[in-house]
């Protein structure tokens, strides 16, 4: 018996010693590139919309981890990374960022953040184009390593770079499958779809909808037109609005670098430094529990010698304090561990005091762009369809106010 209780007790001492440490090496994947120069008359536009930033209904972070802050940051943040990652393949023509799905372009792009805690990020992908034809909707995730926020790392690479990457080769993969026709066909879908919405009456007839919901172009307009040249001008001042709201999306998306680097790189170590408070808590625990239990089952009366008993209580007592101050110890963990949650919740409320509303002045008018730009876009476009009824407006440029652009972070 007095062998067993030495044995437990050198089992706790060495349970209590040991810590669990975690060694991930982050997943990579290589961006395809365009080889050689694509014609421009082959080269889709991309919009990407705002993503869905995942915060569910009567969120309790303490619970969920999800801090509204960080993820209304990351619904902007997000697009814009996947924008630049885009743009760097030389397969598409213009990729925005655009605050709403109605800014007709010939590919939309959509997205939903399901999990971004610095060290996890999932993200549910959905592209369809100008036609209404569906691309695929998948899942995309990845895990960051203890390399991923090194300062030794490739600054141009962020930190979930695995996700943009599989995104973009998907996305190539998809449109080199495409005949050539419909690439033209998509392009001037969107395009038509434009003119309708500024001027319905003459342009709705030039598109149809087949039993499919698959939009096809019924017969296509003259380009010796004056009207389609007219079009196309207020077309070129809408994308400069949007354009120029990109602008803001790049303000936005350099001006938090910094932060939001910092903020994912101690959220991670804070969810690791849970987990493994959590185990040596939960370790701590059972091995109080098996020595007090061990202890408890010394004899310390039976027919043994008066001494032998004597040796027994002591290690009985042992025991039972050793089980005791173990569970105990094991209690003040689970404490720890808490404290880190609390050390994540005060770095997301920090981030969201440093990510600044989004401004852009129009017409001399400002207009914020907070969680409401587009409906601010849509004000533009009302704008618009008011200038082209009116007769007037498209005699002189229209003047959008550009904002300085937030240096790019170098460390």
């Amino acid at each position: 018996m007095i062998r067993n209780i030495l044995l437990l007790a050198v089992f706790c001492l060495l349970g209590t010693a040991c810590t669990v440490q975690e060694l991930v090496v982050a997943e990579e994947t290589e961006l395809v590139v365009a080889a050689t120069t694509i014609d421009e008359a082959m080269l889709l536009d991309i919009g990407i919309v705002e993503f869905d930033a995942g915060v569910p209904e009567n969120n309790r972070p303490e619970k969920t981890g999800i801090y509204a802050d960080i993820r209304h940051a990351e619904s902007k943040y997000v697009p814009y990374h996947l924008k630049t990652t885009l743009q760097g393949t030389g397969h598409w023509g213009a990729v925005r960022v655009i605050p709403s799905i109605n800014a007709f372009t010939d590919v939309i792009i959509s997205g939903a953040i399901e999990r971004s805690d610095g060290e996890y990020f999932t993200l549910n992908i959905s592209v369809h184009d100008a036609a209404g034809r569906h691309w695929f909707s998948r899942r995309y995730e990845t895990q960051t390593g203890m390399t991923s926020y090194s300062n030794r790392r490739d600054r141009r690479r962020d930190p979930y770079q695995k996700v943009f990457n599989d995104i973009a080769n998907d996305l190539q993969l998809f449109v080199a499958e495409l005949p050539e026709k419909q690439l033209q066909r998509t392009r001037q879908i969107s395009e038509l779809q434009f003119f309708a919405d500024m001027s319905p009456v003459p342009y709705d007839a030039y598109l149809g909808t087949d039993d499919e919901g698959i939009v096809t172009v019924i017969r296509l307009p003259a380009e010796n037109d004056p009207s389609v040249a007219r079009m196309r001008q207020i077309r070129e001042r809408d994308r400069l609005v949007v354009d120029t709201l990109n602008e803001h999306y790049a303000n936005f998306y350099y001006g938090i670098a910094i932060p939001y680097r910092g903020w994912r790189k101690n959220a991670r170590q804070e969810s690791i430094n849970y987990r493994q408070a959590k185990r040596s808590a939960q370790m701590q625990a059972l091995i109080g529990v098996v020595v007090l239990a061990g202890a408890t089952q010394i004899d310390t009366s039976g027919s043994s010698s008066r001494n032998t008993n004597n040796i027994n209580r002591a290690l009985q007592y042992q025991g039972i304090s050793r089980g005791i101050n173990t569970i105990w110890a094991a209690i003040n963990r689970n404490r720890d561990a808490g404290m880190h949650l609390d050390a994540i919740a005060e770095l997301s409320e920090s981030f969201g005091n440093e990510a600044a509303p989004m401004v852009v002045n129009i017409e001399g008018q400002e207009r914020r762009l907070t969680g409401t730009a587009a409906a601010q876009y849509e004000s533009w476009r009302r704008l618009l369809r008011e200038l082209y009824e009116a007769e007037t407006g498209f005699t002189q440029s229209i003047e959008v106010g550009v904002p300085t652009r937030a240096p790019e972070p170098t460390g």
